[in-house]
């Protein structure tokens, strides 16, 4: 092993430059190592010690997690995913490309010295970088979180100066390439903020200062209680009623015969009914999530009650479109996604177990059941030739990839379809990996796509199964899937509020 190079030696010629530059850093070390810190002697080394393998920072994730706020859950996992590139960089790379010697401590009093000093290089500081990293990819997605977590990281960093583990320049270098691994995870991952659709077509609805007028629906199912405390405090003059799934039809109804405003509190099922409501009585509707994925709130850029009851506040509108299919007798609309095959199969094999084992579990059984299967759950006349496919998906608006997230709308307005087909073959699975490893292609061995504004399918087995936003009905012989333009208006706030 090559003896470590100890770069604090001044180098004579052409490395003078390097050499008054790592002078410097040093006086600032002995600088600082002289300072008096005011209450720094109890707070530093403990910060310091505490986020030695990252501990401090997964327990402020847990407790952002823990206030069961999207935008809370989100910032922790973006916090954590930066500080572990940040992390595996130092580790790999920062360390072993300049092999620096920790400070000489001397000059730094013997109350301020960790209990255990490192023993790896000095250049970079990898408590810095996890700090700035973690901090970094917590603003990134929620600002207010990064706020109260700006000022932890930076004692942290300093931390590493005061008890003489780097130098400055160690902390400044580790602190850097910590945002830049933010940055990276951001552009691997777009934040919530970049993802926000444009505020298009807009539409005149009533203003309501303080919720008058403004009746919403709330499933107790779905987990909506502190959403309904946080909507009743922002819009006291609201009038909510909360109910069991089972009775929600029936007071959409009730509250559509006399609101000025059409609201729902619930998930993606629940709103799918309000929109229903919304249609057929000509109301504005606005939605507030409250289930687990909530992916129409989301796309359209509402996920919390500060949103909702400033949108609401303001009177800021938008017109969406409405997805809408038909069999026969049997229709209805969908905002969110419409598919037939593999995935409404999933959907009731898992509905028959969650109630025994939970939601999660029961998934997981679900997947495993479905994927095993050796028949085509679904078989139709599309283009002009029957076709077994495992899955075919109908998306209310275009989804895109951006980076490594999965599928997220930018318009809800684009009078499209998006439709893919998973072809038939001997096993689902593999197909249907290799469809989501496909992405954006619109064609594969595997899968295709096209966005159509209505698509008609024949010769559709009876008891076939057709999914439209997690609600699972039966449709046989012709269904027809088309898109409604501009059919909902929806309460969101303008972007820049």
């Amino acid at each position: 092993m090559s003896p470590d190079v100890d770069l604090t030696v001044p180098q004579p010629g052409r490395r003078s430059v390097r050499a008054r530059l790592l002078a410097l850093d040093s006086r600032l070390f002995e600088f600082a190592a002289a300072r008096h810190w005011p209450y720094a002697q109890r707070v530093l080394p403990r910060l310091s010690h505490g986020a030695n393998h990252g501990v401090l920072w997964f327990a402020t994730a847990a407790a952002m997690a823990a206030s069961r706020t999207p935008r809370g859950r989100r910032a922790a996992a973006r916090g954590l995913a930066s500080l572990a590139l940040a992390s595996a960089t130092i580790n790999t790379l920062g360390k072993r490309s300049v092999r620096r010697p920790r400070p000489v401590l001397d000059p730094v009093p013997a109350v301020r010295h960790l209990k255990r000093q490192p023993i790896t290089t000095s250049f970079p500081s990898g408590h810095s970088a996890s700090a700035a990293a973690f901090a970094a990819g917590v603003a990134m997605e929620s600002p207010a979180w990064g706020t109260a977590v700006a000022p932890v990281a930076f004692s942290v960093a300093m931390s590493r100066i005061y008890t003489g583990a780097h130098f400055p320049s160690d902390v400044l270098a580790g602190a850097a390439l910590g945002v830049g691994a933010a940055f990276a995870v951001r552009g691997m991952a777009p934040t919530r903020a970049q993802l926000v659709p444009p505020a298009r077509p807009r539409a005149e609805v009533p203003a309501l200062p303080d919720g008058e007028g403004l009746v919403v629906v709330a499933n107790t199912a779905a987990g909506t209680a502190d959403r309904v405390r946080a909507l009743r405090a922002a819009l006291p003059g609201a009038e909510v009623v909360e109910c069991d799934p089972r009775d929600v039809p029936a007071e959409l109804e009730k509250a559509a015969s006399h609101a000025r405003v059409l609201g729902v509190c619930g998930g993606d099922g629940t709103v799918n009914a309000a929109a229903r409501t919304a249609l057929r009585h000509a109301l504005p509707l606005a939605v507030l999530p409250g289930g687990t994925l909530n992916h129409f709130a989301q796309d359209l850029g509402v996920e919390d009650a500060g949103a909702f009851s400033r949108a609401v506040r303001r009177g800021e509108a938008v017109r969406v479109d409405v997805g809408r299919f038909s069999c026969g007798e049997r229709h209805g609309v969908f905002l969110n996604t419409c598919s037939l095959g593999v995935y409404p199969e999933l959907v009731r094999e898992r509905d028959r177990f969650s109630a025994r084992i939970g939601n999660w579990p029961a998934g997981v059984l679900a997947v495993l059941r479905v994927l095993r299967a050796d028949r085509h759950p679904l078989e139709v006349r599309l283009g002009g030739g029957a076709r077994p496919l495992w899955l075919l998906f109908a998306g209310n608006g275009t989804y895109h990839r951006m980076g490594l997230i999965p599928g997220r709308r930018l318009d809800l307005a684009d009078g499209q379809l998006d439709v893919r087909v998973v072809h038939g073959g001997r096993r689902p699975a593999p197909r249907l990996l290799a469809a989501a490893l496909a992405g954006p292609l619109t064609r594969s061995p595997a899968h295709a796509a096209v966005q159509v504004p209505r698509l008609r399918l024949a010769d559709v087995a009876p008891g076939t199964l057709l999914a439209h936003d997690g609600e699972v009905t039966e449709v046989a012989g012709e269904v027809m899937l088309e898109k409604l333009p501009e059919a909902l208006t929806v309460y969101r706030p303008l972007p820049g509020d």
